[in-house]
């Protein structure tokens, strides 16, 4: 039973239970998505019926932010695992494939992003196989799903920001020939080296976000949101509604 953070259920595991999980999904035939919400995708779909439809298809929902374990946490409903870093668990993920010559498409970013990061994960992980890579700037999707259904990837890794990722894997993966379907934000920006992560410090105390704003001021507006999920989560929780 999943976790209700102000309409979008979350999945309560750890990256370890998350990176089995999706490993069986993948070679399980199934037609299925993971999504990685934090707190400003979870703003989006109190406004956005299909983002939300979106969200709630998706076989794994993984809160990527520490701001969704403390809103479940004022809501007295606890993510006991608590929060799943998007990069933490793809990072998990590609080690078990590469364990067992797994195949991935990296699709998003601008361009000639994806290509320098398919460049260091193959160098990185031994065994993981890059079946192609694609930008995040096209208009139509056939030849995209055309070029991934060539290589039938065993992961899809889809970039394209939220909530364009969520909404083109809900629209698509039953056209996709592709173990499965994971939208990861700006990984592949980390991965190509474009993006610096953030230092330990910040990573083990849950405020990434913090240092991203201090990296890119223009942000702010984005980030202003985080207060108001927190207020609406503790509203929410005195009205008991």
């Amino acid at each position: 039973m999943r976790t209700d953070v102000l309409g979008v259920g979350f999945d309560d595991e750890t990256i370890e239970q998350a990176v089995s999980h999706t490993y069986g999904i993948m070679h399980s035939g199934e037609k299925a998505y993971l999504v990685t919400p934090n707190p400003e995708i979870v703003w989006m779909a109190r406004r956005s019926e299909p983002l939300r439809s979106a969200l709630g298809g998706a076989e794994l929902v993984l809160p990527d932010g520490i701001g969704i374990v403390i809103g479940a946490r004022i809501l007295g409903t606890p993510l006991h695992c608590g929060r799943v870093a998007g990069i933490d668990f793809i990072s998990g993920l590609f080690e078990k494939m590469a364990q067992t010559g797994g195949t991935v498409y990296l699709l998003g970013a601008k361009p000639g992003v994806a290509a320098a990061a398919a460049e260091n994960l193959a160098a990185k992980y031994a065994g993981l196989n890059i079946s192609g890579t694609a930008d995040g700037y096209f208009t139509n999707d056939e030849p995209v799903i055309e070029r991934i259904n060539a290589v039938c990837p065993d992961l899809l890794l889809v970039c394209l920001g939220a909530p364009k990722q969520e909404l083109w894997m809900a629209k698509n993966r039953a056209r996709l020939n592709a173990g499965l379907c994971a939208g990861l934000g700006g990984v592949l920006d980390v991965f190509a080296g474009t993006v610096k992560r953030a230092p330990a410090f910040f990573q083990r105390f849950g405020i990434e976000w913090l240092y991203r704003l201090i990296q890119e001021p223009r942000r702010i507006k984005r980030m202003a949101k985080l207060p108001l999920f927190i207020f609406v989560v503790m509203w929410k929780r005195i009205r008991g509604a």
